[in-house]
């Protein structure tokens, strides 16, 4: 795309972001993903199973599932990356699959490294910074699957992975583009604010879920930040969690990116302090456009009118903007 065609990008309208009455403010966005989740029907495509082979020569391999529209249009191929102790079947995932498939796009959902049905296939697993693990799929994707183009998007965890792949890769992205949501560009903000007193209960549910994810009994690790010196350091070759905090956090390296990159958080996200945010030049790079609503949550955004997350819409737009540049 050339810098006229990216300004345009740049300003591409979507209506706001107004909450559903009952479910306003950070935390009540955040807890509806629980209480009363969006629906999936993703039955209607049946998903076909991959595996790829991780290029680090450790011999892991990393799970994943392809589902195709109903009817075959030339649409990207869209590659759903998830957060902290999820995998394909988070319902975040499944959601924007089915939203995404019911609009003629093929998904692939991923699973990183160790996560979900990958579990016995790894002998190392995730966390922030595996930029590599997405490289090694985005390269080994069949040729027929990526013939209209590719277009990753990460929730949570997952969209500083992708930022941190694509600020990483730069100009040499086999992208169209790609959408980042409620993703922590800052790991050490985001570890200190999760641990904070008014998030213990989501902190403790974080905690555990990483416990059950890793096979753990380790009753000793209190917080987000031991289990990051204790477990993912050592593991992935950092010195400590503040080393991996440095190293992978994507906020300081999005100056590189060279693709048309949609990324999403709210001003009210009690897991990513917004303040990460704003400390980010974001108008220096015109390959990224950002969108700030006051209210949204954790990957919530639920909206009155709406049957999917707002994220969701700003997506199919996002979309269509970029395949009809593409043309």
């Amino acid at each position: 795309m050339a810098d006229g065609e990216l300004r345009i990008l740049q300003k591409f309208d979507l209506p706001p972001f107004r909450p559903l009455r009952l479910w306003r403010g950070g935390d009540l966005q955040t807890l509806r993903n629980w209480l009363r989740p969006p629906k999936d029907e993703l039955d209607q495509w049946p998903g076909e199973g991959y595996i790829f082979t991780c290029h680090d020569g450790s011999g892991d391999r990393l799970i994943a599932k392809l589902h195709r529209p109903t009817h075959a249009a030339r649409r990207p191929l869209i590659l759903l990356v998830h957060g902290l102790s999820g995998s394909e079947d988070s319902y975040y995932c499944r959601v924007s699959a089915a939203h995404l498939l019911a609009a003629g796009y093929p998904v692939m959902r991923l699973n990183l490294r160790g996560a979900g049905p990958g579990r016995d296939f790894a002998k190392t697993t995730y966390h922030a910074g595996r930029s590599e693990d997405v490289a090694s799929v985005i390269h080994d994707l069949d040729h027929k699957l990526k013939r209209h183009g590719i277009v990753v998007i990460g929730f949570s965890l997952g969209g500083n992975v992708v930022l941190k792949y694509l600020a990483e890769v730069g100009a040499s992205a086999d992208l169209l583009g790609a959408v980042s949501i409620s993703a922590p560009i800052d790991l050490r903000a985001a570890a200190h604010c999760i641990t904070s007193k008014r998030n213990r209960l989501y902190h403790a549910h974080l905690i555990e879920g990483m416990r059950k994810e890793r096979g753990l009994d380790a009753k000793d690790i209190r917080t987000i930040t031991e289990y990051d010196n204790r477990i993912v350091a050592p593991e992935a070759g950092f010195r400590d969690a503040e080393e991996y905090y440095a190293e992978c956090s994507a906020a300081p390296r999005l100056g590189s990116i060279r693709v048309p990159t949609l990324v999403i958080h709210a001003s009210d996200d009690p897991w990513i302090p917004v303040e990460t945010y704003g400390q980010v030049h974001w108008d220096d790079n015109p390959y990224l456009h950002l969108k700030l609503p006051v209210s949204g949550g954790h990957v919530g955004f639920h909206g009155i009118g709406l049957d999917r997350p707002w994220y969701d819409l700003a997506i199919l737009r996002f979309l269509d903007i970029l395949r009809h540049k593409a043309h």
